[in-house]
């Protein structure tokens, strides 16, 4: 079975990337981790993914052009024959020129029921509109922030008296379990391609 080659970009912790690392060692798994590249060098996901033996990437983006900090993290991707990009706690905006180079091609994870809840702050939001429910969603990247085609949700009930860090964990648990399983899932309707 051909695998998918997957990159994944990471600002800190990375436990999405870690939950994707482990679901990719399933012999039935439709893809390998094959990158994990930073804009932190010292995000500790690196470290937890070159223990793995996963390649890692790391480039900081403080006093360069925002283009010249991609076309590296382009040009890292492209090299390990990265075919899509899986975002796992990127905190960064991927420019409209990053993002049409890889159009259809990079999904996020994102911690409310899209459409609602675009952004920051996302768990405090549905707490404060009495929401009965919040959750996460994996979604492919456009131009428009966390505006593209949701691909698979999880809901998580908000319980009376939560707190934003506890409906965060539990939508985290979530997260770890939605996110494999929905990259697998879109991946299994692709045909796997060399990265152009």
């Amino acid at each position: 079975m051909t695998r998918h080659r997957v990159g994944v970009l990471i600002s800190g912790r990375g436990s999405n990337m870690a939950a994707l690392v482990e679901a990719s060692r399933e012999p039935q798994c439709p893809y390998q981790i094959v990158l994990v590249a930073s804009d932190k060098p010292e995000a500790p996901g690196l470290a937890w993914a070159a223990e793995r033996g996963v390649a890692t990437f790391a480039k900081s983006p403080k006093g360069i052009p925002k283009a010249e900090y991609e076309a590296a993290i382009d040009a890292a991707l492209r090299e390990a024959g990265v075919e899509a990009i899986a975002l796992a706690g990127y905190m960064r905006l991927l420019s409209d020129d990053f993002v049409g180079k890889w159009r259809g091609r990079v999904i996020n994870i994102h911690p409310s029921l899209l459409p609602k809840y675009k952004g920051l702050d996302t768990h405090a939001r549905a707490i404060a509109a009495g929401d009965a429910v919040a959750g996460c969603s994996v979604h492919l990247v456009t131009e428009e922030l966390d505006g593209g085609e949701v691909l698979g949700q999880a809901q998580v009930p908000i319980l009376p008296g939560d707190t934003v860090d506890a409906l965060a964990e539990r939508v985290l648990a979530e997260e770890h379990k939605l996110y494999p399983r929905t990259l697998s899932a879109w991946l299994n309707r692709r045909k796997p391609v060399s990265a152009a």
